[in-house]
C-alpha cells in the first residue's frame, strides 16, 4: 500500500488546487445570523457590506447568498444590489441554516483531477472551539443534498481545516502559519502530517511554513489571508506595518517581511514581494484592537474587491493592489462593519472554481432561481458604482 507520504505524493501528481486568480464559477456568500456576534446596529451596516459585495461579484460571476430559511425576504436586498449595478440574474438565494458568515472557512476547496472536479469538504469547528459551528459544518453537505454542486464531487475529510489558513499559487506550493495549522486546539498533528494531508487532498506538493505573529485582535490564530497572499506564481503582497502606532506590531510584521525575503519559490528564485501600508490600530467601541488588513482583499474574474477603513492609507493599499492585478477592475469597499467581528472581505466569500456550478448553453448558471432582468449596470465611478 505504501506509507501515508508516499500515498499522498501520488495523488498529489494527479491533483491541483487552483489559485484564486484563475476562472471562476461563482462566489459563496452568506447573510449574518443572530448568531453571527454582531449587535443590531451593526448588522445593518454589515448587510450593506455584503450586498456591495455581491453587486460587485455579480457584474463578473454568480453569487450564491446563503440566507436564513425562515424569516428572509429578498426583495429589498435585491433592490439594493439592483440600485448598486448588480445583475439579479446571477444571484442565486439560497435558504440555508449557518452559525456564521465566514464562509471561507467552512465552505468546500475546488481541487482539480483530471477532468474532474472534486470539492473537499474539511472539518470546521469554530477556530478551536471559540464559537458555534454545528450548522457551518454542515454547509457543503446540505448544499451537495441540494444539488447546487452539479456533477462536482464532495469528498469530505475528517480533519479540521479552514480555507482562510491556506494560500496556493496554482502550481502545487501552499503557504500557510504554523501558529494556526499546529495549534492544538485544530487537532493533535505535526508538520509531516499536514504537509501529507495537503497533498493527499488537494495536491500540494510544497508547503512553506511561517512563523508569524497573528495580528491584534485575530480570533483565527494568524490566518494566512490576513497577512500574506500569492499576486502570481513569483509574486507575494503582504501586510506590512508601516503607519501602525504600535512598535510591537510593526517589529512583528517587519519579522514576517524577513520571512517572506527567504523564501524561494518552485522556480528557485527569492519571491518578488510587495508591501502593503498598514491601516493603523482600528478599534472596537470598548477600544480593543481589531485585525483591520488589507491582504484580506477578494480575487475575481476581471474584478478585485479591495477592504477599506476610512483612514488616508485606504487610498495608497488600492493602488498597490490595483497595480499588482491591472486586469481586473478595482472595487474598494468599506469594511469596517465586517472588521467588528474580526474578519474582512476575504473571510466572507469562497470562490468557486470554473466548472463547479453548472452553466446552461447560454452561458448563464443553470442553477439560478431568480430571472429579473438585469439592470444597466452603472459605469464606474458613477454614483451608483460600488466604488
Amino acid at each position: 500500500m505504501g506509507s501515508p507520504k508516499q500515498r499522498a505524493e501520488s495523488v498529489s501528481a494527479r491533483r491541483r488546487w487552483p489559485a484564486e486568480w484563475e476562472a471562476q464559477s461563482a462566489v459563496l456568500l452568506c447573510w449574518p445570523r443572530a448568531t453571527s456576534g454582531f449587535q443590531e446596529a451593526e448588522r445593518c451596516g454589515v448587510e450593506q457590506v455584503l450586498l456591495a459585495m455581491a453587486a460587485a461579484i455579480s457584474r463578473h460571476e454568480m453569487v450564491l447568498f446563503l440566507v436564513p430559511p425562515a424569516g428572509f425576504a429578498t426583495p429589498a436586498p435585491a433592490a439594493t444590489i439592483a440600485r448598486l449595478g448588480g445583475d439579479l440574474r446571477r444571484i442565486d438565494w439560497i435558504p440555508l441554516a449557518t452559525n456564521d458568515l465566514w464562509v471561507r472557512d467552512y465552505g468546500p476547496l475546488t481541487v482539480f483531477e483530471g477532468n474532474e472536479i472534486r470539492l473537499v469538504d474539511f472539518r470546521f469547528n469554530g477556530w478551536g472551539g471559540k464559537y458555534s459551528y454545528a450548522d457551518d459544518d454542515l454547509v457543503t453537505k446540505r448544499l451537495s443534498e441540494r444539488g447546487s454542486w452539479g456533477e462536482a464531487l464532495v469528498e469530505s475529510s475528517p480533519e479540521i481545516l479552514e480555507g482562510g489558513s491556506l494560500e496556493t499559487d496554482g502550481q502545487g506550493t501552499v503557504l500557510t502559519t504554523r501558529r494556526c495549522l499546529l495549534n492544538p486546539n485544530r487537532g493533535a498533528r505535526d508538520e509531516e502530517g499536514i504537509e501529507a494531508l495537503l497533498g493527499q487532498t488537494l495536491g500540494a506538493h510544497r508547503v512553506l511554513w511561517l512563523d508569524t505573529e497573528a495580528l491584534p485582535g485575530d480570533d483565527t490564530d494568524a490566518h494566512i489571508d490576513t497577512l500574506v497572499r500569492f499576486a502570481s506564481p513569483r509574486v507575494l503582497i503582504y501586510q506590512g506595518g508601516v503607519g501602525h502606532p504600535d512598535a510591537r506590531v510593526r517589529q512583528a510584521l517587519e519579522s514576517l517581511s524577513r520571512e517572506l525575503a527567504s523564501l524561494k519559490g518552485a522556480h528557485g528564485s527569492p519571491y518578488t514581494r510587495i508591501e502593503l501600508p498598514s491601516p493603523g490600530r482600528i478599534v472596537d467601541s470598548e477600544d480593543r484592537p481589531l485585525p483591520a488588513t488589507y491582504a484580506n482583499f477578494l480575487i475575481l474574474n476581471d474584478a478585485l474587491l479591495i477592504p477599506q477603513y476610512g483612514v488616508d492609507a485606504d487610498r495608497w493599499a488600492a493602488e498597490l493592489l490595483s497595480k499588482a492585478f491591472p486586469a481586473r477592475h478595482p472595487y474598494p469597499i468599506d469594511a469596517r462593519p465586517l472588521i467588528a467581528q474580526y474578519g474582512s472581505l476575504h473571510c466572507a466569500s469562497l470562490q468557486l472554481a470554473r466548472g463547479t456550478i453548472p452553466e446552461s448553453p447560454d452561458g448563464h448558471l443553470a442553477i439560478m432561481k431568480e430571472k429579473s432582468p438585469s439592470p444597466t449596470p452603472a459605469a464606474p465611478g458613477s454614483p451608483e458604482d460600488p466604488k
